[in-house]
């Protein structure tokens, strides 16, 4: 007896709308459908609710007909063929919401669908339902407005987390807003989006305007001779380039374009937080950039000067387009050739190999002078017997040893080169130790908080530096100081990193020495 598998269609759908883990892939979709359906204007509005988030999303496009609504609202029915979201995987992060309210219009027909409590209803193990209805054109063009009401968006959408800074950031980078397709000659479409924030999310400027094209920085080969850093700005175009490769499934086109940079010149790019985070070489489908392929750059070049975009249709993601799927495939495994041997030309450019030179000439006399200028420093307040203030790390910790208040602190290892500067054991435990002269110096090296439990430190620094990480995130991920308490909370699991600052507690002790007195 024969027998066919069956599936669990509220599984099914459940588990397709939890994989979307970012609230932002709202955005990401929304665009990749207006793109889909001929839009030249996107309008995404978001506002934040008691419960969820409220969010419209309008584009003058081409429209639904009710055949098309059943696509938006199943699951694996998509008309699409060769589009961005042919699988119909995407519009599904819209179900972890109250209520959707699809109003669309074509030439012919101007619809309206509704679902009622989607997230609930698949937690309580049902399928939601939509109902359509047909109603008078009243609008003289086509489009669809999609209205999502208490949408579960996480700390996603917290207030203190979504910024136009983050919007933008995100759109370049993760969506067909930074697509580079138009650079190939392709169907030149531009389409304009607007980004509106509620006041009580972000109210630091009316709205954010885009367009649908990453663009580079503006190009400049030739060294600033004037500057103290003459490779700080410096940035070459590598022109678009398409390649043909053959696989065991036959043949595939990449697109590739790029460039090398200086940070001044990466600095313009819409990005924030750490630069070994973003630059590289991005793999892209649907020209959305997907994943980085790092070790196509060989490892006696630093990746971060590198930003360079592979496309490739023939490349397969997951549902939440987060990952490749098919990197076993003959096809990865050729584009990935390929990508090595075309970068390993750029590496051999001889501009590139001037561009290093400079950069390490500025960078070992930049090194010489603080050298001297600490030594000078460290000299002068040695013959004049002033009291010791830290310069470096290493000044930090022996301040740390020389104070009474943190008798129970010894330094067990130091390697100040290294991610984690200092292993000190408090009270018979071993933490993991960041050591600077003020925290603000943690932030402005770019270095992470994950595998650190304890910042030393001399003072604080700039409060006005700290407050703005706190609003704009930091290295992509959220960050609270608490300097009442010495302490703040990194990410969104709101890791706990005590902070000991120095100056204070000798002060503290000090006070409480002359007290006891």
């Amino acid at each position: 007896m024969k027998k066919h598998p069956k599936v669990n269609e509220v599984n099914e759908f459940l588990e397709i709308a939890s994989d979307f883990e970012d609230p932002l892939e709202v955005i990401r979709e929304s665009l990749s459908n207006a793109y889909d359906a001929n839009a030249s204007d996107v309008e995404i509005e978001i506002k934040s609710r008691e419960m969820g988030s409220d969010i419209i999303i309008d584009d003058d496009g081409d429209g639904m007909d009710e055949r098309d609504l059943e696509s938006f609202f199943d699951l694996g029915n998509s008309r699409k063929t060769d589009s961005i979201g042919y699988k119909g995987h995407g519009t599904k992060i819209f179900y972890k919401s109250d209520r959707i309210v699809v109003s669309t219009a074509t030439d012919d027909t101007h619809l309206r669908a509704k679902m009622e409590q989607p997230w609930e209803k698949l937690n309580r193990r049902e399928l939601p339902e939509y109902e359509v209805s047909e109603r008078p054109d009243s609008k003289d063009h086509t489009g669809t407005r999609i209205r999502i009401r208490n949408f579960r968006s996480g700390e996603g959408f917290d207030p203190e987390k979504l910024t136009y800074n983050k919007i933008e950031h995100y759109l370049k980078w993760k969506t067909i807003a930074g697509s580079t397709a138009y650079m190939f000659d392709e169907e030149d479409r531009e389409m304009d989006i607007t980004v509106r924030l509620g006041d009580e999310i972000d109210d630091s400027q009316p709205k954010l305007e885009t367009t649908n094209r990453f663009e580079f920085p503006d190009p400049q080969e030739k060294p600033d001779e004037e500057s103290e850093f003459p490779a700080e700005r410096m940035c070459k175009h590598y022109d678009p380039t398409e390649i043909e490769i053959e696989h065991d499934g036959g043949t595939s086109t990449l697109q590739i374009v790029g460039m090398v940079g200086g940070k001044a010149a990466r600095n313009e790019l819409p990005t924030y937080g750490k630069h070994s985070a973003q630059f590289g070489v991005w793999l892209a489908k649907d020209h959305i950039k997907v994943e980085r392929l790092n070790e196509a750059i060989s490892h006696d070049n630093e990746f971060l000067h590198f930003f360079f975009i592979v496309n490739c249709q023939d490349i397969e993601l997951s549902a939440n387009r987060e990952t490749i799927r098919n990197k076993s495939s003959s096809v990865f495994q050729k584009l990935k050739e390929e990508v090595e041997y075309h970068m390993s030309k750029v590496a051999q450019d001889p501009w590139f190999k001037k561009y290093l030179e400079l950069r390490r000439e500025a960078e070992i006399k930049r090194r010489a002078r603080k050298r001297r200028s600490s030594l000078k420093q460290r000299r002068e307040r040695v013959e004049s017997e002033e009291k010791s203030e830290p310069t470096n790390r290493t000044e930090v910790l022996l301040e740390l040893e020389r104070s009474n208040g943190t008798a129970t602190m010894t330094v067990e290892d130091f390697e100040p080169d290294a991610d984690v500067h200092a292993i000190v054991r408090q009270s018979g435990k071993l933490r993991n130790a960041a050591v600077h002269y003020s925290l603000t110096d943690h932030f402005e090296n770019e270095l992470t908080f994950e595998e650190v439990d304890l910042v030393i430190c001399w003072e604080y620094g700039d409060p006005v530096k700290l407050r703005e990480y706190e609003r704009k995130g930091y290295l992509g991920e959220t960050v609270e100081v608490d300097l009442d308490e010495n302490g703040l909370y990194y990410g969104d699991d709101n890791s706990y990193v005590e902070i000991l600052p120095l100056s204070e507690q000798i002060e503290s002790t000090t006070k409480q020495a002359v007290a006891d007195d």
